[in-house]
């Protein structure tokens, strides 16, 4: 599953998505890493699943470095600079230009939070752009500088238009409710949200080309067919999209997208270009098993149900910080939260929790993803000659084409992956044989 977990466009919807976010990257000198990953392997004794030779994995262990740097700079720059905005006036004297400069109250409103999104976008640039150089240098992107400055600005762009009418009602709510504000915006976060995951797939070839799969690979398209029929998932053919990520990537990825009419699934060319078509078949029932677990539904409540304790306790939080920094940050009024610069002291408070809500969201985006890799194993049983090489195969492929460390930190999973580590679902699946001696699969019956 996915969608732009942009740290700009999650700031932007703040009270709606809290804090998403890629991972982008780099790498450093490499041999005292190399020797030690090579040590640990020689202690253990035992084979892993998922391998890389020599020069990957020096390669795979320090651009993973930079990559996890990078997501905990990322994360607390995002927080100091909201700080910085408050601490130095700056929100301050934004409101104020825009209530000399208009008349009309939520023409001041938009300007200011057009304004704080774009200075937003300028303060995350410079991170942004050495995460894409390391990437570049790395050869896991071969996206242009031209390309890349283009979809960034689109980003800006597609921020502005959702953003900014968002951020406008939430502004209105904590002022028409000053006592219950949290709960009337998470009221209108619940269907904002929905809204935004229906209309993702028609936003997303706004930044990449998509064509229907079976243009390009009908005998593919059949084979899938054969999953589909196995699965019951109601994925036709013309729901089934090539996204000419080779323009961009070198890395390999499938993803289901959207909900409803807009419910599709997506193979990026790198991947039909470099996987066998078995192991397309497993991405596939991955992927299809999002639908038939019904993640999408469970992620969408589980988010709104974390989100209404969320914002009761960031509403109390943003109080304290008003009672104790009002005066500093020139907050004014009853309601000072109701200002413009109070509701970035709000979303303060919200990107606070995002920062250290992002393990827990990981944690269950992790299990949504081993239930997944499960059900693709079982979805191809039958139809390809060996499941567990399949899926083993697929995962090296995956690890190699994003140089993905096989050793990671278990803090840094926990902390950062929205998905186990490659090495984790290499080995579970080169060990998954539940039909072994007569048995069955848990999603499957005999």
């Amino acid at each position: 599953m996915t969608f732009l977990r942009r740290p700009l466009f999650a700031l932007g919807l703040g009270f709606v998505l809290l804090m998403a976010t890629p991972r982008l990257v780099n790498a450093q000198n490499q041999t005292p890493a190399l020797q030690t990953a090579t040590a640990q392997n020689a202690q253990a004794g035992s084979q892993q699943a998922y391998q890389l030779p020599p020069d990957k994995l020096a390669k795979a262990i320090a651009i993973s470095r930079i990559r996890n740097t990078m997501d905990i700079v990322n994360g607390l720059w995002g927080l100091a600079f909201l700080w910085l905005l408050l601490a130095t006036g700056l929100s301050a004297r934004i409101e104020s230009w825009a209530k000399s400069m208009l008349d009309r109250r939520w023409m001041q409103g938009a300007f200011f939070f057009a304004v704080f999104i774009l200075i937003t976008w300028l303060a995350s640039l410079p991170l942004e752009w050495f995460s894409q150089s390391k990437e570049k240098e790395y050869a896991v992107s071969v996206q242009g500088w031209g390309s890349w400055m283009g979809d960034q600005a689109k980003s800006l762009g597609l921020t502005l238009l959702i953003a900014v009418p968002i951020l406008l009602l939430f502004n209105w709510i904590v002022r028409r409710w000053p006592r219950r504000y949290w709960l009337g915006i998470w009221v209108a976060t619940v269907p904002i949200l929905i809204f935004l995951i229906f209309v993702s797939p028609l936003l997303e070839p706004i930044f990449n080309k998509f064509e229907p799969l079976e243009n390009h690979h009908a005998a593919l398209v059949a084979k899938l067919e054969m999953v589909v029929a196995r699965t019951g998932i109601n994925i036709s053919p013309n729901r089934m999209f090539l996204m000419k990520a080779s323009e961009k990537y070198n890395g390999i990825n499938a993803y289901v997208t959207g909900v409803g009419a807009t419910k599709r699934y997506v193979m990026w060319d790198t991947a039909t270009d470099r996987l066998p078509d078995d192991e397309v078949m497993f991405v596939f029932g991955h992927e299809s098993g999002h639908y038939v677990l019904k993640h999408i539904p469970k992620l969408i409540a589980g988010m709104c149900a974390g989100l209404f304790f969320i914002y009761w306790a960031c509403a109390a939080f943003a109080a304290g910080l008003a009672k104790r920094y009002g005066a500093r940050w020139r907050l004014e009024g009853d309601n000072p939260l109701a200002s413009r610069t109070g509701f970035v002291v709000l979303l303060f408070a919200v990107s606070v929790a995002g920062f250290f809500m992002e393990p827990v969201s990981n944690t269950f985006s992790r299990h949504f993803e081993h239930q997944a890799d499960v059900y693709g194993q079982e979805a191809i049983h039958g139809l390809v000659a060996d499941p567990q090489r399949t899926a083993v195969s697929s995962f090296n492929h995956l690890g190699e084409a994003w140089l993905e460390d096989p050793r990671p930190s278990p803090f840094i999973e926990f902390w950062e992956f929205s998905h186990p580590s490659v090495q984790t679902r290499a080995n579970f699946a080169d060990h998954y044989d539940p039909w072994a001696n007569g048995g069955h699969g848990e999603f499957f019956e005999p």
